[in-house]
């Protein structure tokens, strides 16, 4: 019983040892395994950091908004050249004609008696347009007539009488008071008729003044005006007759006053009629001598040809040229930045690594027209200018013109 219980314990014995060795073996199994899988994803995780650290480089280079966009911006660039730089003043205008007549009568406002020119019609330097009442003038032009009738036949009669008296002095008879007398009675008559004569002209005169005339060659643009009206030219609501003469035209137009200095006569002068779709070039061809005291600014007039699309009062545009600088650095506006010194702007500068940076340029500009600026100092053609992504960059910084225009 005993050596049967010894048996029993040492095979046992023997199981427990042979499946403690089977365990360690089967753990080493699986730590090798684990350890080949983390190898692996070691392996994984090294490839996968590659692949991103290359895509954000990429995305460095292509968005701006990248956390890491700071390093090296996207810009665009512009080589620097030189043009003809020009200044103008543009102004707001208007078409108007060098002949424009409105008439009115020569003397004393008066009824209109006959109309002999109608709206539209052509008419002469000199046509008759209108005859007013002059009944009392006409009989005031008799009555002088008359007079003066009267004052020859007495002068005729005075004369007679001087002859035969100075006919009797020369036999000697008669006294040289009665021809002193005669003599004077001829002086005085003839004094007479010359005042007379004058008093006749002016009547006629005055009664001429009831012919209405045409002063210029022109279209009647305005007949506003009617028989047993009366007729005085100018009206609270307009002429009443108005001759216009389109041969020579001319665009007007008002300057502010701080321009005087800068216009003469001969400036050119670029007109556009938009209704009328007309381009014109032409020049300054007179300038007020006087500011006006409510506008605050002076007239100016540039001629243009006759054409008969273009009618006065119709609106114009007109470009004054104050300003040209032949040869001028020439940038856009826009790219132009301030601070507390200066204005400034970025230009791209090479290093010797073969890397770009931004840097910032002071600059002193000239005039500003449309969206350009004239440079006078701190650029020069050939410069590299950045005009894209300027913004948001500093002075020194790493830039990339990769797809900039």
């Amino acid at each position: 019983m005993k050596k049967l219980t010894q048996t029993s314990i040492a095979f046992f014995s023997m199981l427990l040892i042979a499946s403690c060795n089977n365990s360690k073996k089967n753990d080493a199994a699986l730590i090798n395994d684990k350890k080949a899988a983390i190898e692996k994803l070691k392996a994984d995780r090294t490839k996968t950091d590659e692949e991103i650290k290359k895509l954000q480089a990429d995305l460095e280079k292509l968005d701006s908004n990248s956390s890491n966009s700071a390093k090296i911006k996207l810009v665009g660039i512009a080589l620097v050249t030189s043009k003809d730089f020009k200044h103008y003043i543009d102004l707001q205008g208007h078409v108007d004609a060098e002949n424009i007549s409105y008439i009115s009568p020569r003397g004393m406002p008066g009824q209109v008696k006959a109309i002999y020119v109608q709206q539209g019609q052509l008419v002469k330097k000199g046509q008759l347009l209108l005859k007013l009442d002059n009944a009392i003038v006409n009989q005031q032009v008799n009555a002088a007539k008359q007079q003066l009738e009267g004052i020859k036949t007495q002068l005729s009669f005075a004369k007679n009488i001087y002859q035969r008296q100075n006919n009797l002095w020369d036999q000697g008879i008669g006294t040289e008071v009665q021809l002193i007398t005669a003599r004077t009675n001829v002086e005085s008559l003839d004094n007479q008729l010359k005042a007379v004569n004058e008093q006749v002209k002016v009547a006629v005169e005055q009664l001429n003044t009831s012919n209405v005339y045409s002063d210029v060659q022109g279209v009647a643009d305005i007949v506003n005006v009617r028989i047993g009206e009366i007729f005085q030219g100018m009206t609270p609501i307009g002429p009443q007759i108005k001759i216009v003469n389109t041969t020579n035209l001319k665009v007007v137009t008002n300057i502010p006053e701080n321009y005087l200095t800068r216009l003469h006569k001969g400036s050119v002068v670029e007109i556009s009629i938009p209704d009328a779709n007309k381009k014109i070039t032409s020049s300054i061809s007179l300038i007020s001598q006087s500011i006006d005291a409510t506008l605050r600014g002076f007239v100016a007039e540039a001629k243009i040809a006759s054409d008969p699309t273009l009618k006065p009062n119709q609106s114009a545009i007109m470009r004054i040229l104050d300003y040209a600088a032949p040869n001028a650095v020439v940038i856009p506006v826009n790219t132009i930045q301030s601070d507390e010194t200066s204005k400034y702007v970025y230009i791209l500068a090479k290093l010797g690594n073969g890397k770009s940076i931004a840097k910032k340029v002071s600059v002193i500009i000239g005039e500003v027209y449309g969206n350009n600026v004239e440079i006078k100092a701190g650029l020069k053609a050939g410069d590299q200018l950045i005009t894209e992504g300027y913004q948001n960059i500093y002075d020194g910084q790493i830039i990339n013109t990769q797809g900039s225009l």
